[in-house]
Parts: structure tokens; C-alpha cells; sequence
């Protein structure tokens, strides 16, 4: 097949993708962000106490894949907050929330405490309802299931 040498086949004009997802992945992303979000920092409660945590704390007691397992859920996070149109600088205090939770999670002892206390993933979902992301119906709370 013979080539126009103006337009060559590796110059063909790439369309940009859609900016705003449809209803239907928005109404999804915002489910999982709120979803994900209470699975790692509010997904049990201790009776009698009202203290929550989840799986993050938990996940960093397994020494070194234990944090970056968390911090991979946690990504996920802000990967549904930029489908739900997040700014950059949101999306990099949301980085910036996870990296402090990975960092000092991965101290002995002191990070496995600072995992119960700090819950990146909490601070995260809470920043995406305050840049309004979460405004569809269908977005939990880690404090209070759907």
C-alpha cells in the first residue's frame, strides 16, 4: 500500500478524548472513591467506642509490600477523583496525603500507629466532596456507609 509522503501513516490526527465522562462512569467513580475510602480507614468500628479503622492500618503491619499495597488502593482513589474532574493542585494534595502516609507508615512501630491516626484515604475523600466531586447521588462516606 503506497504512502502519501505529506501524510504519512504515523501522522494521522489522533482526536482528543472526551473531557467529561458520562453519567453513568461519573455516578461509578464517585461510588468507588467513597467505597475505597472506607475500606481503608473507617471499615470497623470497636464497640463501645466509636473508633473505625481499616484495612490501611492493617495492611502496613506486613513489612515493606504492606505499604505499597495500600498506597496502590489509595491511588485508585485519586485516579476517581480526576475521572470526577479533580484540578491538578487537588490531585496533588491527594499525592501528597498518600506519600506522608506511605513514608512514615513504612517507620517500625511509629508508622503502624501513624497508619490508625492519619487516614490518607479519609482526608482524600473529604477533599473531593469539598471540591464538590461527590455531588451525584451515590457517594458514601467512610464514617457513614450507603
Amino acid at each position: 500500500m503506497p504512502h502519501d509522503s505529506a501524510n504519512p501513516p504515523f501522522a494521522r490526527r489522533i482526536e482528543p478524548a472526551e473531557t467529561t465522562p458520562p453519567a453513568d462512569d461519573r455516578a461509578q467513580a464517585a461510588r468507588r472513591l467513597a467505597t475505597l475510602a472506607r475500606i481503608l480507614d473507617a471499615q470497623f468500628t470497636i464497640p463501645g467506642t466509636g473508633f473505625s479503622f481499616g484495612i490501611d492500618p492493617l495492611l502496613g503491619l506486613i513489612p515493606g509490600a504492606g505499604d505499597l499495597i495500600s498506597a496502590g488502593l489509595a491511588l485508585l482513589i485519586v485516579k476517581d477523583a480526576r475521572t470526577l474532574g479533580a484540578s491538578k493542585p487537588l490531585q496533588m494534595r491527594m499525592l501528597t496525603n498518600i506519600g506522608i502516609d506511605v513514608v512514615v507508615g513504612a517507620i517500625p512501630l511509629l508508622g503502624d500507629v501513624f497508619d490508625f491516626a492519619f487516614r490518607a484515604s479519609a482526608k482524600n475523600l473529604k477533599l473531593a466532596r469539598e471540591a464538590g466531586l461527590l455531588d451525584q447521588p451515590g457517594g458514601g462516606s467512610p464514617d457513614r456507609p450507603r
